[in-house]
């Protein structure tokens, strides 16, 4: 029988302290401000470079770090706090100052599969318009999106060029007002495919909202799935109480 107390606290693993040290050495530095190398960094505090590895890549996946190969490892900018309301994401990031963009990867008419059609309350294969844009922060890839609304919308490639917003098209060239939306978060690590379009590490954290969006008699008119870098991105809910 183990004479060890219940009690007992687990020693600090090593690469946590180091992290917390790190935390102190870059506060109030500049974003894009170089840290040592990883070798400069286990010399001076006298731990193996494994355990200075380790404690960098927690600070790059928590955006408090970022890397760049060959370039080496620097103070991250600060988080970019995005607030989903009934609100675009370009109207929300104009609201904060930035300058949001999109990069288009397809717009196509496509039939509707058996979880999109359910979310949407529509008939399996029923016809629905399919969006596919990279989000783009004052230059830098910030999410993945793919967007379903119902049905054909012509001329919809132009119309939403000239709107600069989905919903800003949706409302003032169709006639679709978004009156409630409900989303749904969860968290993801990034594979392939998400390194290829939003230039992240494979493994990296991620954050992904599902919206989906009504109009005023209660009908889906927008079913969302945005893949938000988890580095970059910080999730804010407001909500107003009734008078």
């Amino acid at each position: 029988m183990s004479n060890m107390s219940s009690n007992a606290t687990p020693a600090t693993p090593k690469y946590y302290l180091l992290k917390t040290e790190l935390l102190a050495s870059i506060a109030g530095e500049q974003p894009g401000t170089l840290i040592p190398t990883e070798r400069a960094l286990a010399e001076k505090y006298k731990t193996s470079r494994t355990t200075v590895r380790q404690a960098i890549s927690e600070l790059v996946a928590e955006g408090k770090l970022g890397r760049i190969q060959g370039h080496g490892t620097f103070v991250a900018p600060p988080k970019i706090t995005h607030v989903r309301q009934l609100t675009s994401f370009s109207d929300d990031a104009k609201n904060q100052g930035l300058r949001p963009d999109s990069q288009l990867l397809s717009l196509a008419t496509a039939k509707a599969d058996i979880d999109v059609a359910a979310h949407m309350g529509l008939d399996d294969g029923a016809v629905v318009t399919r969006l596919e844009r990279i989000r783009l922060i004052d230059g830098e890839p910030l999410a993945h999106e793919i967007a379903y609304l119902p049905g054909k919308l012509p001329r919809f490639k132009a119309n939403l060029e000239k709107a600069g917003s989905l919903y800003t098209a949706l409302a003032d060239m169709y006639g679709i007002h978004i009156s409630d939306v409900e989303d749904t978060v969860e968290t993801a690590l990034a594979g392939p495919e998400d390194v290829r379009l939003l230039g992240i590490e494979m493994g990296a954290p991620l954050l992904v909202v599902h919206r989906l969006a009504r109009d005023a008699a209660g009908v889906p008119v927008e079913w969302t799935r945005s893949t938000f870098r988890g580095d970059r991105f910080r999730f804010v809910s407001r909500v107003k109480s009734g008078s």
